[in-house]
């Protein structure tokens, strides 16, 4: 079995997470990554048109986690004139309740296991989502504690324990550290409600490169076109035993590939001419959903999402950041320099994404 190697945890800091993938596969069943997918979900509610704001007792289901103005301080990346929208997508897994059934563990505390940074372009008719590989190391800015108190700054962090240990504000915090992005907006789901949406829309058809066989899973698909339900999709984005390296990196190509796929189902679908069946799915949605304080309101979002509406998926730039395997853990990545510095400027300065800023050493492919 591979030696559970982790980055030292900071003073006062507690790791209680569980340990991530290495070289080889422990036999222990692991906590995998939930992913959300759901990067736009506000071109549901678009999609929707502005119906959705007489479902006024769908507002109850939406909850709030962010105050930007209070929470995130003054010390903050500038925000460019004209230099478009940008929001930090997180997929939560608190493994309890349903989220528990789904997975047959129940497991304390949550996790953010996929991060997505989504950038709108001025004009939005486009976008580009960039992921965050869950074991990126990264300098954590000093954070409130969620009991109180302050913790300081700390180096070599793994990124998706900054969410289990500080919250939504603190990552954050991070995320615009690190990228020198400001985010104008936070969404989160959950993982039950992910699947509640796919089942709701119908189904996501996705194409499948190669055979993916599972047993950790339970995951077993032909290559080819598939129509998967939302148990199916939850395994698909989930899975890494059979892909690539068997790390988180080997799995983004097939959240990205999802992404796609679902956001083209959604706007495929005839929610306009369908009351019921747009209910179901604001319905399922909501109820899996968290977000900053100014769009914690199903009018709110109604309105963000009007602003949305000539972005296509078809037309989404998926990226990942691009990383290299740390020199000294394999296990971990690190961000990969020049290269990612010149994806966030792009973004900073809504201006083209160079080819090279896309070129990750780190792909998730088989290691020698």
């Amino acid at each position: 079995m591979t030696q559970d190697i982790r980055p030292p945890a900071a003073h006062g800091e507690t790791e209680d997470l569980p340990r991530e993938h290495g070289r080889r596969t422990p036999k222990r069943k692991r906590r995998t990554g939930r992913i959300v997918l759901l990067t736009l979900l506000v071109l549901v509610l678009a999609c929707g048109g502005t119906g959705y704001w007489m479902y006024s007792s769908l507002d109850g289901n939406i909850e709030a986690a962010v105050d930007l103005d209070k929470d995130l301080g003054d010390n903050r990346p500038e925000k460019a004139p004209a230099s478009g929208q940008n929001l930090l997508v997180l997929g939560s897994d608190s493994r309890a309740g349903d989220n528990a059934a789904l997975d047959g563990a129940a497991v304390s505390g949550a996790r953010s296991d996929t991060a997505l940074v989504v950038h709108i372009p001025e004009g939005r008719t486009s976008a580009v989502a960039v992921s965050i590989p869950r074991d990126t190391l990264v300098t954590r800015p000093e954070c409130n504690r969620k009991g109180g108190g302050t913790a300081p700054s700390a180096e070599r962090v793994m990124f998706n324990s900054v969410y289990a240990q500080y919250g939504p504000a603190c990552t954050m915090k991070t995320v615009e550290k690190m990228s020198g992005v400001r985010l104008d907006h936070y969404l989160e789901i959950d993982f039950a409600g992910f699947k509640d949406l796919v089942d709701a829309i119908g189904g996501v058809t996705v194409r499948i490169d190669e055979p993916i066989k599972d047993k950790h899973s339970g995951l077993d698909l032909a290559a080819g076109s598939q129509r998967l339900d939302g148990t199916q999709s939850l395994a698909f984005v989930r899975t890494r035993h059979g892909v690539g390296d068997g790390s988180d990196l080997g799995r983004i190509g097939n959240q990205q590939r999802f992404l796609t796929a679902l956001l083209t189902e959604v706007k495929k679908q005839d929610l306009l001419g369908s009351p019921a069946k747009t209910y179901t799915i604001a319905d399922s949605m909501t109820k899996a959903l968290t977000t900053d304080s100014e769009l914690a309101s199903l009018k709110a979002l109604s309105d963000y999402a009007q602003s949305l509406n000539g972005v296509d998926p078809v037309d989404m730039d998926t990226i990942m950041l691009p990383v290299a395997y740390d020199k000294k853990d394999p296990n971990r990545v690190v961000a990969y320099e020049p290269n990612a510095s010149k994806l966030w400027t792009s973004i900073r300065e809504d201006t083209e994404i160079p080819d090279e800023a896309k070129k990750s050493p780190a792909t998730g492919g088989s290691r020698s």
